[in-house]
């Protein structure tokens, strides 16, 4: 069970209202082979490609939960979902399908986020203080952002270097560019007590899109970017969604 407050057991019934964001939390340290008869031939030949089996039953349990949950909102068999993949490799639903989908991972945690007709991503990461360095700032984050970071107290920086890595994350995803994206495009907030949002994107106009932190739980940072206005995130634990 995940210690912080904002989540909770989800409803039997799932349905996304207007402007609605959900966001499941797994815990990924569980057998593979309870999700393994849910996954297509290319998933499992995926599965196998990773060198270590831990990896291997993350990505599975974590792959074969996404079905899970999309057999539940769609109230299909999650064997008979198919999926497409963009230009970057970010899956979809085929055709016009207006429940959009992303998912993330690290260490032991996956973090998945539904929205209906809407853009969205998601990112989840495990804080490690050695690797919050200026030069990989500098690498990866805009002047902008590193200026910020920089001029924030040290024991600050830790936990603002995640803040602007996941929202920054979090906002390639959804667009489905991903990392041909240029990092240093666009700006996020990454301050403490600063509402999580994108300040300048060259890719068009930033007031289109919304942010929002993810409290995984002690030493993980999340964040959530979408397409258009929230108007309210749900928060769910996995426990009871066998």
């Amino acid at each position: 069970m995940c210690a912080a407050s904002i989540w909770s057991s989800p409803p039997a019934s799932l349905s996304l209202q207007t402007g609605e964001v959900h966001v499941w939390r797994l815990e990924l340290e569980q057998p593979a082979d309870r999700f393994i008869d849910l996954l297509d031939a290319e998933e499992i030949a995926r599965a196998n490609r990773f060198h270590f089996e831990k990896d291997r039953n993350h990505f599975m349990v974590a792959r074969g939960f996404l079905r899970v949950l999309l057999g539940r909102y769609l109230q299909i068999d999650p064997k008979q979902l198919k999926f497409t993949y963009g230009a970057y490799g970010k899956p979809a639903l085929p055709g016009e399908a207006l429940l959009r989908f992303n998912m993330s991972h690290s260490h032991g945690i996956a973090l998945y986020a539904f929205t209906e007709g809407r853009d969205v991503g998601v990112d989840v990461e495990y804080v490690r203080a050695d690797f919050t360095s200026d030069d990989i700032a500098r690498r990866f984050f805009s002047a902008l952002e590193v200026e910020n970071l920089c001029g924030l107290p040290a024991e600050e920086r830790v936990a603002s270097f995640f803040r602007c890595w996941t929202r920054k994350e979090a906002y390639i995803k959804a667009t489905g560019r991903g990392l041909s994206q240029s990092l240093d495009g666009f700006d996020v907030t990454l301050g403490p007590g600063e509402s999580a949002a994108l300040l300048r994107t060259d890719a068009g106009p930033h007031e289109h899109w919304s942010m929002a932190n993810v409290e995984v739980g002690p030493g993980y940072a999340g964040a959530v970017a979408v397409e258009g206005p929230i108007t309210a995130i749900r928060y769910w634990n996995t426990d009871d969604t066998d």
